[in-house]
């Protein structure tokens, strides 16, 4: 038998699920990321994708045909010929971009998708003007004093291009889902002559090859098949970001139709006719087949919940709240300072006063607020051309949650259901099976 592997690098853990060529569920393991500072991440990265791998029984391993991984969209890294990077990552919702704002806007077009703080692009842009130390595992100089670490050659990567080479060996492959808000231009195919010539200088990194999400890249390095018994001819496939395989995962191919991912962070997913693509709202248009995936992802979401209430809490104080009535309570939930969608402001502040003494109360305001903000998104996506909204598909943990989704229904006015599938880890399996057998 014939399967195929997916892996899920979302905010707090990795997911691998397998399945064979009807879509049907083999094996699902899950790790969870141990806590590290952030330098130190790409070797958390690095040992969940082992143990992510070493978690699937032999027997199912050696059947293994392709293999695909998402990553969080516009977490990024700076790595040497050998692949070992050499400053510690940007994570994708890290603002600090927004000190590059100026040079950013005489770069790119207005209302470019890279216009953006936490943008692929306005964390090179920051790299390249020295604002980071080297990572501290080199033996390179530190990038705070105007320059990068001097070395031969420096790749920018994206966190699925990095892991998904731990497996192929083949340094610099991209795909056109991550690399959008790097500035990648998907009508063409290339990279546009403003992207090269703004970031043109002495220490501009390589910029990836990209390639269309799901493509062959190579074969699993044979000591690592040689380590968990994967079969000779195994591929390793291009990827995509986490909330496009969310979105695959949730089988939606009716434009009108959308997928909101409720899980650390919210990010929603519109499939239209028209692309849209609007750097003041941080809007953006992912190519998906003759069609567009419209969306926008925000800093509020599970993240802020779970700050506030553990798992159980959660569970029993939703049961707790009527859903149909209205909470007076108009927060804006974040953790820290900054938004990405539907309001593109680095410096826009949480709002989460005045809290009341009722628990209850307070959960129902953080998420009635939430809905409100995924209802606002949804709007603008309508109201700059996308195709009107006909129905929400829910994918992460907040799927869970069946007052949250009777919240959000009234502010959507439209029918909210959760799909079979909703895993990510699923949606770049579907990537790597489809690319195996040419559908």
């Amino acid at each position: 038998m014939n399967l195929y592997l997916g892996i899920d690098f979302g905010t707090t853990g990795a997911r691998s699920t397998i399945i064979d060529s009807q879509g049907t569920i083999h094996c699902e393991t899950e790790h969870t990321f141990a806590h590290a500072q952030q330098a130190a991440l790409p070797s958390v990265w690095q040992n969940a994708l082992w143990d992510s791998i070493e978690q699937i029984p032999p027997t199912i391993r050696n059947q293994v045909r392709a293999i695909a991984i998402d990553g969080t969209s516009s977490t990024v890294m700076l790595c040497n010929t050998d692949g070992i990077p050499v400053c510690e990552p940007i994570l994708y919702n890290d603002a600090r971009g927004a000190a590059v704002t100026q040079r950013l806007r005489a770069i790119a077009p207005a209302n470019h998708t890279v216009l953006s703080a936490t943008s692929s692009l306005a964390k090179l842009l920051w790299w390249q003007e020295g604002g980071l130390e080297a990572h501290p595992t080199t033996q390179f100089s530190l990038c705070g004093t105007g320059i990068l670490p001097v070395v031969e050659k420096l790749y920018f990567l994206h966190q699925a291009d990095w892991l998904a080479f731990l497996l192929h060996g083949k340094l610099g492959i991209s795909d056109y889902h991550n690399a959008l808000k790097l500035g990648f231009d998907v009508n063409t195919l290339c990279y546009p002559n403003w992207l090269i010539e703004g970031i043109a200088g002495a220490a501009t990194p390589e910029l990836p090859e990209v390639v269309a999400p799901g493509t062959p890249v190579g074969e699993v390095r044979e000591e690592l098949g040689d380590r968990f018994g994967f079969p000779r001819n195994c591929i390793v496939c291009a990827g995509t970001t986490d909330s496009i395989a969310a979105f695959l995962a949730s089988g939606v191919y009716l434009p009108g139709e959308a997928v909101t991912s409720l899980g650390s962070t919210l990010a929603v997913k519109l499939l239209s006719h028209t692309r849209v693509d609007d750097s003041r709202y941080g809007i953006y248009s992912h190519k998906l087949g003759d069609l567009w995936l419209v969306g926008g992802a925000s800093n509020t979401g599970g993240a802020v919940l779970r700050h506030f209430f553990t798992d159980a809490e959660l569970d029993n104080y939703s049961t707790l709240i009527d859903p149909e009535q209205e909470s007076l309570l108009d927060y804006y939930p974040l953790l820290k300072k900054g938004d990405r969608f539907p309001i593109n402001d680095p410096n826009l502040p949480p709002r989460l006063q005045p809290r009341p003494a009722d628990s209850v109360e307070f959960l129902h305001g953080l998420l009635e607020s939430i809905a409100r903000i995924e209802a606002r998104g949804y709007q603008l996506l309508q109201e700059l051309g996308a195709t009107p909204l006909t129905k929400v598909y829910t994918a992460g943990g907040g799927a869970k949650n069946s007052v949250w989704s009777a919240i959000r229904k009234r502010y959507l006015k439209v029918p909210v259901e959760t799909p079979v599938q909703t895993a990510a880890a699923y949606g770049v399996a579907l990537l790597a099976m489809r690319s195996a057998i040419g559908i």
